[in-house]
C-alpha cells in the first residue's frame, strides 16, 4: 500500500510502479478539466500594454516518461529576448502505485523539484494544484 513518506524524505522512488492506461486517461481527463475551467481563466490574461515582462500565454499538461507535468508557456515580448516563448514546469506528479501520487513543485531556480505532498489520490493532487500556494505561477 502506498503510504506517506516522511516530509523531509519525499524524493523520487528508486523503483517506479508502472502506470495503467486507465489511470493515465483519468489523470489526463481531470488535468484537462482543471486547466480549462480553473487555471486558464485565472492565469492566462491578455498581454500587458506597456510592460516588456514575460506573461503566461498557455497552460498544458503531459506525460513524460513516468511523470505527469503541468506546463506553463510564457511569451517574451522584449526585443532583446533570446526566444519569443519558453516553457516552465509548474508541477510534477509521480505515481507511487495503487492510484497514489507524490506531488512536486519546481523551485524558483528551475533546477530541482521540491516534494510538497505524498500519497495523494488524483483528485487530491488536482485540488492541491488548484488551491495550494506552491503551485501559483
Amino acid at each position: 500500500m502506498a503510504k506517506p513518506r516522511e516530509p523531509w524524505n519525499i524524493r523520487p522512488a528508486k523503483k517506479r510502479p508502472s502506470v495503467t492506461a486507465s489511470l493515465k486517461a483519468e489523470v489526463e481527463t481531470k488535468a484537462k478539466d482543471l486547466i480549462e475551467n480553473v487555471l486558464k481563466p485565472k492565469y492566462v490574461l491578455p498581454p500587458p500594454k506597456k510592460e516588456q515582462g514575460n506573461y503566461i500565454i498557455d497552460i498544458g499538461a503531459k506525460w513524460y516518461r513516468n511523470y505527469f507535468y503541468f506546463i506553463l508557456t510564457y511569451a517574451c515580448p522584449s526585443p532583446n529576448a533570446l526566444s519569443p516563448t519558453f516553457e516552465w514546469r509548474l508541477a510534477r506528479m509521480e505515481p507511487l502505485g495503487e492510484g497514489k501520487f507524490a506531488l512536486y513543485a519546481m523551485r524558483y531556480t528551475g533546477k530541482e523539484w521540491v516534494g510538497v505532498f505524498d500519497a495523494l489520490s488524483v483528485d487530491e493532487c488536482m485540488k492541491a494544484i488548484r488551491d495550494d500556494p506552491w503551485f501559483v505561477p
